[in-house]
């Protein structure tokens, strides 16, 4: 078979392979090219194979007719491998960019053909009007450092650990629904199952007895670990000196703004992303509108809700915080202005606006050093001060 030159690429003067990946579980399918008119050639190696990779790089720039030294671009898609192979790529000289999978353009007919080949085709095809200047074509994620991205191990362990505790709470409560019985979910817990009685005075039954009684073990050990996360979390913020820390400490001193919020919103933005203006900050958390206009039909549908989920909940928490511990601020007199006198779902919507203007004042208050208008502080050592404290009893 005739190889393909590189002057057979879109740009002959300054040759470049593109490489894209599907990534898998057991395999990867990469695409390979030097142009929109050339066909992508498409390779399957073992998932997480890099000697393979490297042979078939090699293999591809013989293809084309590329001299060794060729550039090469990659892509591959955001998802359950995250940024290790984007780092290693880089490492060997290789400009690769992380893909956003939902902006993605994708065919809306009801039925499309999917593959890994065509996945991977597409790809190569989109590196390739991206590096030609559609920078819009799709999202790149912005890579954090290894650090950065250790430091988030925390906090998500432990939502993760505190929605899991619930799940094992309810277990518990509905369990004992079924007899017509509730219960204190607590340490004293096991006394209090050896006193409840049904509605004939029977005790509960051993065999459910037995069952909770598991149950609560695994909410025990759930709960320990959260309170060792919940210590651990206050040593570093009281005894480390590095800029995420005093970013937490800094956000401490604003009433109404408690361990967990300052937490995750420095470790997952403020901490290391480079945030340009207010829109940028908006977009990162998904509290943009998405309006809908197609001829004379115009509506809007909401929020985008295509950014950071955790910072996206945690701010609609910190807004009605805000309302109840800064009464007197600028941001809770707007609010009631605007929407105090509406409706729950009024009400709702504006919370919702109050969270995008007070992270946008947050960031203000971090990089600028400007306090919220109206905005109260507080000696932040009251927060810094103590263990914490075990878990309350849920009834």
């Amino acid at each position: 078979m005739t190889a393909t030159h590189a002057s057979d690429s879109t740009d002959a003067a300054a040759p470049v392979l593109y490489l894209a990946f599907e990534l898998g579980w057991n395999s990867w399918k990469l695409a390979f090219t030097v142009g929109l008119g050339q066909k992508p050639r498409l390779r399957t190696i073992a998932a997480r194979g890099l000697n393979a990779l490297h042979a078939e790089i090699q293999a591809a720039k013989t293809r084309f007719g590329l001299p060794a030294e060729v550039p090469v671009h990659s892509c591959y898609e955001a998802g359950r491998d995250g940024f290790w192979l984007h780092r290693y790529l880089a490492s060997q000289g290789i400009a690769n960019v992380v893909v956003d999978a939902a902006s993605i353009e994708v065919n809306r007919r009801a039925r499309r053909a999917k593959s890994d080949a065509l996945d991977a085709t597409k790809l190569v095809e989109m590196l390739i009007r991206y590096h030609n200047g559609q920078r819009k074509v799709w999202s790149v994620v912005r890579v954090p450092s290894p650090e950065d991205e250790d430091r988030r191990q925390l906090h998500r362990d432990q939502m993760s650990l505190k929605d899991e505790r619930t799940e094992h709470i309810n277990r518990i409560k509905g369990l004992l629904a079924t007899l017509g019985l509730s219960i204190t979910v607590d340490e004293h817990l096991p006394a209090r199952l050896e006193a409840l009685r049904q509605w004939d005075g029977a005790p509960v039954p051993p065999g459910m007895t037995a069952r909770i009684l598991r149950e609560f073990a695994r909410w025990q050990q759930i709960d320990r670990q959260v309170r060792d996360l919940d210590n651990q979390r206050a040593r570093a913020v009281r005894g480390d000196s590095t800029t995420p820390r005093e970013q937490v400490r800094q956000l401490l001193t604003l009433k109404g703004i408690g361990w967990n919020g300052a937490w995750l919103l420095v470790h997952e933005v403020f901490a290391w992303r480079q945030v340009q203006n207010r829109r940028q900050l908006a977009a990162l958390v998904g509290l943009v509108p998405s309006p809908y206009q197609s001829g004379d039909s115009r509506r809007e549908q909401g929020i985008s809700k295509a950014g950071n989920k955790r910072v996206r909940w945690m701010m609609i928490e910190l807004a009605w915080g805000w309302l109840r511990y800064q009464p007197r601020s600028d941001l809770s007199q707007w609010y009631l202005r605007r929407f105090g006198a509406g409706n729950a779902r009024a009400r709702k919507i504006g919370i919702v606006a109050l969270a995008r203007k007070l992270l946008v004042a947050l960031w203000r208050y971090l990089e600028r050093g400007e306090v919220p208008p109206g905005a109260e502080r507080i000696d932040v050592s009251s927060k810094l001060c103590g263990r914490a404290r075990p878990s309350g009893a849920v009834t």
